[in-house]
């Protein structure tokens, strides 16, 4: 077992005291496909092997790349996103080609110089595996990196198999459809921010819709979960990136990230990220905090200044996007300041211009939801297409 594998599987065994119990029998139900040899080995017998995976790609059984090599899975280079392949980087920090010190194996980032595999390197690769933990959040990064990978794939004839893993967020769908006007590296697609598929759901449903670059389509195998539902809700076995520690954060990610597109604080840089928010210039609450330089979030908004805001750990489990605490934050902005609220970077997080300017315009939570109704149909006719899995009950009218 390499080292990444053994610290993982030590990692996993004390982040299990970190999510609820109530999720943790759920989870000790799945089935991950890396622990599922018969599934992948005729598919990855005698053929070179690309790794796209991270220190949190870990089963019950241990490290899939350590599954994958005790197997005799001949893998001759790891592909890492954002964050790295050990998940330690900042958030939007380049990341810098490596070897892996205990396998030799080279890392090849593709969150530095590129975004997508090359043809050169390619060259020597027969098959991709990606098995790489996402949280169901249109803005996450992971699944942006898988496309490019599909992409690269198709145009070099290698084939693209998906480990698939449970969607922390996959038992609910809400927010508004991107505008494909505003593309970015934190959105590609016409999905909303909680699109309620796994990976291979995703990648089924890029291969399908013809949303790869060039409508180009790959050779792509999903191998499922085992005892996998979107009725209920899961932890990620290991946190997902350096700034999301619980499975409270992973839950408020989708609606705390936009403040990423402000100038407050998401609350990086203390103990708890994307459990908090707040900003020096917000009225006292009660509770305050002040960030301070950590691994994974050397460099953020407000560090070593008090910010007054909102601690939400003790909140309820969320199953919608809740636009509220950013409406909130607007409104007891002080008013001479509020064009300086939000950064162009928000409209890239939004998918568009319209959800900043109906906060601007004073609209509600409510409000706003109401508007994104008919998009979420369309989508919902989409993605039900791809779906592998049992699905969670539609919301009920007004909720």
């Amino acid at each position: 077992m390499t080292p990444i594998g053994k610290i993982s599987v030590f990692v996993a065994a004390i982040l299990s005291f970190c999510f609820p119990s109530s999720l943790r029998g759920q989870n000790d139900k799945v089935v991950y496909p890396a622990e599922c040899p018969s599934l992948w080995k005729p598919l990855l017998e005698g053929r070179r092997v690309a790794y796209a995976g991270v220190a949190s790609s870990i089963t019950p059984q241990g490290h899939s790349l350590d599954l994958l090599r005790e197997a005799g899975v001949n893998v001759v280079k790891i592909f890492a996103p954002e964050h790295g392949f050990s998940g330690r980087a900042d958030a939007g920090e380049k990341i810098s080609d490596s070897v892996d010190p205990s396998t030799g194996i080279p890392i090849v980032s593709l969150y530095g110089k590129v975004r997508k595999p090359t043809g050169e390197m390619l060259a020597d690769v027969d098959v991709i595996v990606f098995d790489m933990q996402d949280i169901g959040c249109r803005f996450n990064t992971k699944l942006i990196t898988m496309q490019g990978m599909m992409e690269a794939a198709a145009a070099c004839g290698v084939d693209f198999v998906v480990f698939d893993r449970p969607n922390p967020n996959g038992h609910y769908m809400d927010g508004n459809i991107l505008d494909t006007a505003f593309r970015s590296g934190v959105g590609k697609q016409p999905v909303p921010i909680v699109h309620g598929m796994t990976a291979g759901e995703y990648a089924r449903m890029l291969n399908g819709e013809g949303w790869l670059e060039g409508g180009v389509r790959c050779r792509l195998t999903v191998i499922p979960c085992r005892n996998y539902s979107h009725r209920y809700r899961y932890s990620p076995l290991a946190f997902p990136t350096p700034n999301l520690r619980s499975d409270k954060a992973v839950n408020l990610y989708p609606s705390l990230c936009f403040f990423e597109g402000t100038t407050l604080s998401e609350g990086r840089g203390t103990e708890r990220p994307f459990e908090m928010f707040g900003s020096p210039l917000l009225p006292g609450t009660g509770f305050s905090f002040v960030p301070q330089p950590r691994e994974g979030a050397k460099s953020s908004k407000h560090y070593g200044v008090r910010c007054n805001g909102l601690d939400l750990a003790s909140s309820p489990d969320l199953s919608r996007v809740n636009l509220g605490w950013l409406v909130w934050a607007y409104a007891n902005f002080p008013e001479e300041q509020r064009e300086n609220f939000f950064t162009p970077f928000f409209d890239l997080l939004a998918g568009g211009e319209t959800l900043r300017k109906q906060i601007e315009a004073g609209m509600t939570d409510r409000q706003i939801h109401a508007t994104w109704k008919k998009g979420l149909e369309r989508f919902q006719a989409i993605r039900s297409k791809y779906l592998l899995y049992e699905d969670f009950d539609p919301p009920a009218e007004g909720k």
